[in-house]
């Protein structure tokens, strides 16, 4: 029975940590025609006022810490299990290190960008709108990094899981 709930939550882990992975890897993908085509005035209308990333906080941000809880969890679970435990402990430890980063790169970012109001471009547009956006990539790589750490700990053979 404990092998079956240790799977169960692997499947759970590893889903959630993907919906956690997956809008984080879109701002990725959407960031060279937003850094390197799009004007200034199309990326704060696009990315500032008219709400193109609203869903990326709604359900993002659950799913981010959902991805911290479960990872910690499944690494707890299978603690005997080396080294599967010592993948899942780091792939928790950086989907943690992802969330910080937003924190730290992004959240002081976004403060500044619910300031800004239509009209002139303001003049600090170029740092607030980078440092958002590699923000995102760092917790991006981050996210990626935790998520292959989780898929190592998933494929490691265990023996009692293996009994199934």
């Amino acid at each position: 029975m404990r092998a079956a709930l240790q799977r169960g939550i692997l499947l759970v882990t590893l889903v959630v940590a993907a919906l956690s992975l997956g809008p984080s890897f879109a701002h990725v993908l959407e960031a060279p025609p937003r850094l390197t085509t799009w004007s200034p005035e199309l990326w704060r209308e696009a990315t500032v006022f008219n709400g193109q990333f609203t869903l990326f906080a709604t359900i993002g941000a659950p799913m981010d810490v959902a991805a911290i809880l479960l990872t910690g969890f499944f690494a707890w679970l299978i603690r005997r299990e080396r080294p599967a435990a010592r993948f899942a402990t780091a792939s928790a430890v950086l989907f943690a290190a992802a969330l910080a980063t937003w924190a730290v790169m992004v959240a002081p970012a976004n403060a500044v960008l619910a300031t800004w109001r239509p009209g002139p471009i303001p003049a600090d547009f170029t740092a607030i709108r980078d440092r958002w956006e590699t923000g995102h990539m760092a917790v991006t790589a981050l996210k990626l990094a935790g998520f292959i750490l989780l898929a190592f700990a998933a494929v490691i053979p265990d023996r009692r899981l293996s009994r199934l």
